[in-house]
C-alpha cells in the first residue's frame, strides 16, 4: 500500500552535478518502484517519511506552474533532465500528469531534453518528444533474468514490457538508449540481443550501494557480482554488440 500526499513545491529546476546535465526535474518525492538498491533513500532525511522507501509518494501538485515561472530565468540551451530522485512515469503519473504537463512547457522552450524511467507509461507522451530539437529518451533495464528484477526492482514494470516500449520508441523515429545501471545479475550476450535491434546506445553503472543490497546477494549466492573487475568483463561482451558502451557513474 503506498501512501500519496500533496504538496506544494517552491522550486522545481534543479542544478545538477550530472555530467552534461545543467538541471533536474522531480515531479514527485519517493517512487513506487521500490528499488532494493535505490540510491535516492536519502531523500528520507528531508521528507520527514518514517514508511520505508518505495511506501510513499509526495506529488508536487504545483510543479507546472512552478516550471512555468522558472524555465524563463534559465539559459535556452541547457540540458534538462527528468528525472534524478525519482521516476516520472511510476503509476501515479497515469492520473496526476504532472511529468507530461512539464513537458508541455518544455517543449516549447529552446532546452535540450534527457528523460529516463522503467515505465512503459513513457509511450503516452510520444506525441510531446517530437516536439523537441534535442532529447534522449532512455530507459532503464538492469537485468535479463525477470526473477532478479522481482527481488531488486519489486514495484517496477518486467523486463519485457520496457523492451517493448524500446521498440516502439525506435519505431516512432527517438533513438532510444538503455541505462544498465545498476549491473545486477544478468546474461549479457542474451540482453544484448534482445536489445540490439532498438538501441545503439548503452550507459553501464556498477552497484555502487553495496550495502543495500549485499545481504540479497549473499543469500542467492551472487557475491561475484559484486566484484569491480566483473563489470568490465561484462563491458567487453557487450561491447561485441554495441558501438557506444559508456561505463558511467550516475549514482
Amino acid at each position: 500500500m503506498i501512501s500519496i500526499s500533496f504538496r506544494s513545491a517552491r522550486s522545481l529546476l534543479t542544478k545538477s552535478a550530472i555530467e552534461g546535465v545543467d538541471y533536474c526535474i522531480n515531479p514527485y518525492v519517493g517512487c513506487a518502484h521500490g528499488c532494493r538498491y535505490c540510491y535516492a533513500t536519502f531523500m528520507k532525511r528531508f521528507t520527514g517519511h518514517s514508511q520505508p522507501w518505495g511506501r510513499f509518494v509526495d506529488v508536487k501538485i504545483n510543479a507546472p506552474e512552478v516550471l512555468s515561472k522558472e524555465i524563463k530565468r534559465i539559459r535556452r540551451e541547457a540540458v534538462v533532465l527528468i528525472s534524478s530522485v525519482t521516476d516520472p512515469y511510476q503509476p501515479l503519473e497515469a492520473k496526476y500528469m504532472l511529468t507530461r504537463k512539464c513537458l508541455q512547457i518544455l517543449s516549447e522552450s529552446e532546452l535540450s531534453l534527457r528523460i529516463l524511467t522503467k515505465s512503459p507509461l513513457i509511450l503516452r507522451d510520444i506525441d510531446l518528444f517530437k516536439k523537441f530539437k534535442s532529447i534522449k529518451v532512455g530507459l532503464t533495464i538492469t537485468t535479463d533474468n525477470e526473477k532478479i528484477r522481482r527481488i531488486f526492482e519489486p514495484g517496477a514494470p518486467p523486463i519485457e514490457l520496457r523492451i517493448k516500449a524500446l521498440k516502439r520508441l525506435y519505431s516512432e523515429g527517438l533513438s532510444p538508449y538503455v541505462f544498465i545501471g545498476p549491473l545486477l545479475p544478468m546474461n549479457p550476450a542474451r540482453l544484448a540481443e534482445r536489445l540490439i535491434p532498438y538501441v545503439d546506445e548503452i550507459m553501464i553503472d556498477r552497484m555502487n550501494y553495496t550495502y543495500k543490497t549485499e545481504h540479497i546477494y549473499r543469500r542467492l549466492g551472487f557475491q561475484k557480482w559484486l566484484d569491480n573487475d566483473f563489470l568490465q568483463k561484462v563491458i567487453q561482451t557487450l561491447n561485441g554488440y554495441f558501438q557506444n558502451v559508456q561505463d558511467c557513474y550516475l549514482t
